[in-house]
């Protein structure tokens, strides 16, 4: 494995024939077709970004980033598979489709044990998310033969009808935290609707996107349709402004978020941005406790914390909250940290040391206005000794919060639950609504006519009744405010890959005004 060989792995993108060093891993792991390019294995190249596994803190490859000649060859690669693709009925797509989800579906242990490898989750998590991936495109592959126009009559017997049209080569930019599963979440609809994709994975996890297009090819799309660049902020630029991208869908920070929806304005293009998040969930005094604070830990210490729908701000009704801080201090006190390859571990390693730093740092500041912490949040060294160099973190509890603290405010995107009391409804509705993100938000009650009461006030594009943090395909996600705009996921997100020409035809003569 990767872990175990200590070996030096580069990805590269630069059409160089050459061979895998011997006692390296097995070259067709990482080799695809699919973008004309070779992933291979060497020593020394320069212009490198490392990549370390975050649960070692040793290096697991090094990335030489796309330039100009690398994303316009992409770009090309990817156009000229769509023009076959796009000309293939939606059921001769789709039983590609089903193919690969078939293939993802067999190997989902393998390609899971390299997501963990690739993002530092526990093994537990990425099965479930290797699940997601081969059921999306499954759900997509299941549209692709369904996409259909209107027929419109019109007077004199002349008429009117649409065509459900592919927008040409779409660019998915992907985030650390669900390497794999965003890469399916963007390539399904877009290929079921007809387009080719290229695809850039963060540079912090490169590896699985890759896996992806190797399966993708042998499931027999076009050679280009799903291609994968490499690279950081450069290369983002380079897809973003380019004139034969009709769509980029991204995910990751508002920041970012902005700049993309920036440049991508440039050329009039349609953009998806899914970005972050501070998600509030209120948990009423009626409650069933034992599965509200099932959904407390939920929505907050998946993927070592770094989720953008977490609900992170946890208001509890005044009343049960003793209860509710005994219980869920008691629950994350027994989340087992370390080793995310071994099925009894519950939390891996965050992705970076800078994100380590940077979450220890949002406790640090919530201890200096005034939180309490009540479990966590320090630096954890697992009592394997080949885990000591990677970037695990306690999970935290903090007491004692207001909503003006940094840490209420602000997206951390680590391990830790600020928890607030409340005392009416309409109070904690206003509260939970002040803030500029709006990706998520859940209320706990038995009362079924307060749970949609609140459900309608949230200012968010997704509220959970009584769970938390689940992902079905059929299901919409995006958000509202400064977390995003446009969806992934259900039947909608078809719209976002697509566009709509109307035909109108005349059955009789042209009235002349002139």
């Amino acid at each position: 494995s990767i872990l175990k060989s200590g070996r030096l792995v580069t990805f590269t993108m630069f059409r160089v024939a050459t061979k895998a060093l011997p006692g390296s891993i097995r070259p067709n792991v990482f080799q695809t077709s699919a973008t004309h390019f070779s992933y291979f294995l060497v020593l020394e190249l320069s212009h490198t970004v490392i990549c370390l596994c975050s649960c070692v803190g040793r290096v697991l490859c090094q990335m030489v980033p796309c330039g100009a000649e690398e994303v316009e060859e992409a770009i090309e690669s990817a156009h000229a598979a769509y023009l076959k693709w796009s000309k293939m009925a939606g059921m001769e797509r789709a039983r590609v489709m089903l193919e690969a989800a078939r293939i993802i579906r067999e190997r989902r242990e393998k390609i899971a044990k390299l997501e963990t490898i690739n993002n530092g989750k526990s093994i537990t998590e990425t099965l479930v998310d290797i699940d997601i991936s081969w059921q999306t495109i499954e759900y997509y592959a299941g549209l692709a033969g369904t996409l259909a126009g209107q027929h419109v009559q019109l007077p004199g017997g002349s008429f009117a009808y649409t065509r459900r049209e592919p927008l040409g080569v779409c660019v998915g930019i992907g985030a650390f935290n669900y390497p794999f599963q965003i890469a399916a979440w963007k390539s399904a609809p877009a290929m079921a609707c007809g387009n080719a994709i290229v695809f850039k994975p963060s540079p912090m996890t490169p590896v699985t996107a890759v896996v992806l297009a190797e399966i993708y090819k042998e499931a027999g799309v076009p050679d280009g349709l799903f291609c994968v660049v490499q690279g950081g902020a450069d290369t983002g630029t380079l897809l973003c402004h380019h004139p034969k991208v009709a769509k980029v869908s991204f995910t990751g920070s508002v920041a970012t978020g902005k700049k993309v929806m920036e440049m991508s304005a440039k050329g009039v293009k349609q953009v998806t941005l899914e970005l972050g998040g501070k998600s509030p969930l209120l948990i009423f005094k009626d409650c069933e406790l034992e599965n509200a604070v099932k959904g407390a830990l939920m929505a907050n210490f998946l993927t070592q914390g770094q989720v953008c729908c977490n609900g992170t701000r946890v208001y509890v009704q005044r009343e049960i909250m003793p209860q509710f801080l005994e219980e869920v201090v008691k629950r994350t006190k027994a989340i087992s940290v370390g080793d995310p390859l071994l099925d009894g571990t519950r939390m891996g390693a965050l992705i970076s040391k800078p994100q380590l730093e940077k979450v220890l740092g949002f406790v640090n500041q919530a201890k200096k206005e005034g939180a309490k912490v009540l479990c966590g949040g320090e630096p954890f060294v697992p009592s394997d000794p080949k885990l000591k160099g990677g970037y695990f973190m306690s999970p935290c509890v903090l007491d004692n919060c207001r909503d003006d603290m940094t840490c209420v405010k602000e997206e951390i995107f680590g391990p830790v639950m600020s928890v607030l009391p409340f005392d009416t409804e309409e109070e904690v509705i206003q509260r939970a609504n002040n803030t500029t993100f709006g990706l998520a938000s859940g209320v706990f009650t038995r009362d079924i006519s307060r749970a949609h009461r609140v459900a309608e006030k949230m200012e968010a594009g997704t509220c959970f009744i009584n769970n938390y943090n689940i992902s079905p395909v059929e299901v919409p996600f995006g958000g509202y405010k400064m977390s995003g705009f446009g969806r992934e996921n259900g039947q909608v997100t078809i719209e976002y890959y697509s566009q709509l020409k109307t035909v109108v035809v005349e059955m009789g003569d042209v009235d002349n005004y002139f």
